[in-house]
Formats: C-alpha cells, structure tokens, sequence
C-alpha cells in the first residue's frame, strides 16, 4: 500500500510539473511603446503607420497594456529589475549600466538569485538569445545563451540593405532566429516546462538611414503631425523615427516566427507568451535615459488561455517588475530576492480588474553613460508614475541630465557626422542619432527654445505634470499653487518607497562615490 501511495505522490508530482506553462518572453532592446495594437484615431502617433501582427494577435487573444514602465530607462538596471522583481536601485552594482562596481568590494547583488535560477531549480529549462546586459551568472552560465544559428538580427537594417536578393535576406535571418531556438529546445528534457528569454538588439542605433521606407514602406511624410510633441516634425526627424519603427516591424516578425514554432509543437495555450522591450527609443531627447512616458513606457502584451483574459485592456500603470512575480506565480515557485513586484494574474484573470493592481510604477536611473559627465558623475532621478500624474525627483538639478554639453558652445559644436555616429562628443546620455545631430546643428533656430530645453535643459529639484491636460508631459505644474496638496502627496509617496527600500541615493549620495562609482570606462 505504501509503494502505491508514494507511486500516486510521484506521479501527481510530474503530472503537475507538465502541466506548468512554459514562458516565452520576447523582449526588445530599445523598444517604445510602440505597437500597432496602441493606434488611437483620437490621438494620433506613430503607431498609426506602423504594422505588427505577432504583438497583436498576443494583445488580442490576452492583455494589452496600455501604461506599462521599466524600472529604470537604462539596459542594465531595467533587465536586472525585471529578473530579479526588485526596484533597480536594490540591485547593487546591476543599478547602473554595464553594473560597475569597484574591485574587492562585496556586490549586494552576488546575493541575488533571480527568476531564471528560480525557474531552472524548479525543473525549467532555461535560455536566453542574443542581449543579456547582465552577468552570465544570472541566466545560469554560458551554457544557457544560444546564439550559435546566428546573430544577423541583431544588424537587421544594415544586412538587409546590402543585400542584393532582399527576400532571401530576410529569411536567412528568419531562419536564424528559428535555428537559435531549435537549439535551445535540443537540450529540454522530455515533458519539461520552458524560459526562454528572445534579446535581439536590432532596435539599438544604430540603424540604416531609410530602411524604414526602403524595407518596410513606412513613409516618413505619413508621420508628419504625429510625433511627440517633445520633437521637431521635420523630415529628418521622422525619417529617423520611420527606420526605427521599421526595426520595432523586424523585431515583430521574428517574435512571429518564434510563437509559430510553439504553436506548431501544439504547447501555445499552455505557454505564457510576453512581448516588452527595456525602455524607450533611443536618440531622441526625452527618449531613453528619462523617466518620462516616452523614455520609460513600453508595449506589454501577455497571453496565457485560460488564465489570462482575452481582449483584456489594462488601463492601470505596472512595472515590468511585475513580470518575475507573475512567472514564478504560474511556476508555482517564489522567489527568495524579496521582490517588490507583484504576479499580475490575479488582475489578469477571467474576471479581474484593475484594482487587484498596485496602480502606480516607480522609475529612477544614476549612471547611464560613464563618462556622460565631468568625475563620471550620474544624473539621480526617481519617479512615481500614476494613472493621473507623474511625479519627478531630481536630486542633483545642478547637472545637466543629457549628460555634459562637451563640445557644444555657444559658438561651436561638433560636426553633424561626430553627433550621428559618435556617442560621446555631446550629451552623451542621448545615444548618436541623425535626430541628435539635427537638434545640435539647428540649437539657435527660431522657434527652438523649447526643443532644447526638452533635449538637453537643466531641470527643477521637482516636476509635475498633470496626465489628463498634459499626457505628454511637456507641462511643469510642479509650482503651480492649484497643485500643492498633489505635489506634497505624491513625494510623500515616492520618498516613503525609497526609504522603505534602502535607495543609496538617500544614503549620502552613496551613487556618487566607490564602490558605485567608477572610472567611467565602462
């Protein structure tokens, strides 16, 4: 009787291991809020000429999110928040791009486990492709990163222009991308659930000049009147923003590709299939680095049948470190790195709503580029993000948040080709783009004032900007006495969140100093 018993346990046991999803997260480097799903006849963007199907039919067939965050605009402390579920200044030397820290000094982030590990010591097969920003040791080791079939995804715009037989091209790549995750599932045990983590960096500049049009016929004239109003709507300008969408399109097929390969192994509706991307688009001013909507909102769209509400709309602000929760939660696994996140499929359930949800997202970054300013100094920002207004914190108003002007003077500036190709020789905490080097060139235009001020402008200690009148936030309330109860409240809020937490920023600048802070060579 008791051979039976433990027989029953045991295969109760496997039967529940199988009946674990598997999880597909497909994430883009760089990557906006910007999905054709998001298209809004009421409030036209970009979205409007952009085309993509894979996000699309995720959002459709489960949630899509309309005020997604990262915890921090920056590769690095955005991955590391996101596998690990913590605010990204808990992550020790992962707070900060690249993760330095000094030599011989104890890491609070060796501590760390993660959600892959958690996964994998949970019986998951785990794997990742192409970008991890991180240390090895988060994803298991070398082992675990499958690249092998090819990286020619990662220079999408720049393969396929030179490319004399385009169609060919493309599936090459295509092709690739299946034979990266062909790899990945050779290793997996039979019945085993899967994490495999898709990275391509193809949305990082820098891109062809024209391939938008060139290979995805987004013309570049039908965006005109659509930008953020944080830009110039010139031609250049949206010419930069049409190639960058055509890489959002590449990255979109791919992400196709891969949910086509699960859905032919017959395990989609058993697979939690997400689609995000580490922060805004870069380049532009206000873009990536900044803990404005357009620096640090992203597309979020998850997919789980049965689990996960079809056609479901998500109105409230998240954060994507919400994401590790929500994936050990359908494990049926925890984490023990104490996550601030919270699993969102209670929310996301048949039935659920909104106000299972935490409601509002914090967003800060330090250092983004290490020598971006003199004594490689970070720009401290945090932010709290609800549905209605976003609160912004900037501790050190004296530095300039683009990072140091350089060689850009009244009188000079470096040459339009050092600004598009060469990150370094101004702001170098806006990434070198035709629309930095446009912005540089034309500095002292009429009408410019406020394109500058939002490019590369010192900031007040505080910002505030009210969602409902201002949704692009180009609008300081901050000051403005109508605003003071909302102002006083919403620091309180977001100051109580950092102390709970231990954020070293209020430990003396401790971002300012070793072992946080180093050469800046990095």
């Amino acid at each position: 009787m008791r051979t039976i018993i433990l027989f029953s346990i045991a295969l109760c046991a496997a039967c529940a291991a199988q009946d674990r999803p598997n999880i597909l997260l497909l994430f883009a480097d760089d990557l906006g809020r910007y999905a054709s799903a998001y298209a809004d006849p009421k409030d036209p963007s970009p979205n409007d000429i952009i085309k993509t199907p894979a996000f699309d039919r995720v959002a459709k067939e489960g949630a899509l999110f309309q005020n997604a965050f990262v915890s921090s605009p920056s590769c690095t402390p955005s991955r590391a928040a996101l596998n690990t579920g913590r605010h990204f200044f808990r992550n020790g030397s992962h707070a900060q791009l690249h993760h330095p820290w000094q030599e011989g000094v104890a890491d609070p982030f060796d501590k760390i486990k993660g959600m892959s590990l958690v996964l994998r010591d949970g019986g998951y097969h785990i794997g990742l492709t192409y970008k991890l920003h991180m240390r090895e040791s988060i994803v298991g080791g070398k082992q675990n990163i499958y690249d092998k079939a090819g990286t020619d995804l990662n220079q999408f715009s720049h393969f396929l222009t030179k490319a004399e037989d385009k169609p060919a091209a493309k599936q090459k790549i295509l092709d690739q991308v299946r034979g990266n995750f062909r790899d990945f599932l050779a290793k997996r045990k039979d019945g085993q659930p899967f994490f495999y983590s898709f990275n391509p960096s193809n949305t990082h500049r820098k891109w062809a000049l024209g391939s938008g049009k060139a290979l995805w016929g987004l013309n570049p004239d039908d965006l005109k009147g659509k930008m953020p109003p944080v830009l110039p709507d010139v031609p250049l300008i949206r010419e930069d923003m049409a190639d960058y969408l055509g890489e959002a399109m590449a990255f979109d097929a791919a992400c196709g590709e891969l949910i086509k390969m699960v859905e032919d192994m017959g395990e989609l509706d058993n697979t939690i299939v997400v689609i995000s991307g580490d922060h805004g688009v870069p380049g532009f001013p206000r873009g990536k680095t900044n803990v404005h909507d357009f620096g640090s909102g992203v597309l979020l769209a998850i997919r789980w049948p049965g689990k996960i509400a079809t056609r479901r709309d998500v109105k409230a602000p998240v954060s994507l470190i919400d994401l590790a929760p929500t994936f050990l939660a359908a494990a049926g696994l925890e984490s023990p790195d104490s996550p601030n996140g919270q699993s969102l499929l209670p929310a996301l359930a048949p039935g659920g709503d909104d106000s299972k949800l935490r409601g509002w997202a914090l967003i800060g970054r330090e250092v983004h580029a290490g020598r971006a300013r003199q004594g490689n100094l970070p720009y401290p920002v945090r932010a709290l993000r609800t549905p209605d207004f976003l609160y912004v914190k900037n501790f050190k108003p004296d530095r300039w948040p683009a990072g140091d002007p350089c060689g850009v003077t009244d009188d000079s500036a470096p040459s339009y080709d050092q600004l598009a190709n060469s990150t370094y020789c101004a702001f170098p905490d806006i990434d070198m783009s035709p629309t930095k080097a446009w912005l540089v060139e034309h500095r002292k235009d009429a009408g410019m004032e406020s394109f500058i001020e939002f490019a590369w402008g010192k900031r007040p200690a505080e910002e505030l900007y009210d969602l409902a009148k201002d949704p692009y936030q180009t609008k300081n309330v901050a000051t403005e006495p109508a605003y003071a109860a909302k102002l006083a409240k919403l620091r309180d809020q977001l100051m109580n969140e950092l102390k709970v937490n231990d954020d070293p920023r209020l430990a003396e600048d401790a971002f300012d100093r070793v072992p946080r802070l180093t050469d800046g060579k990095r």
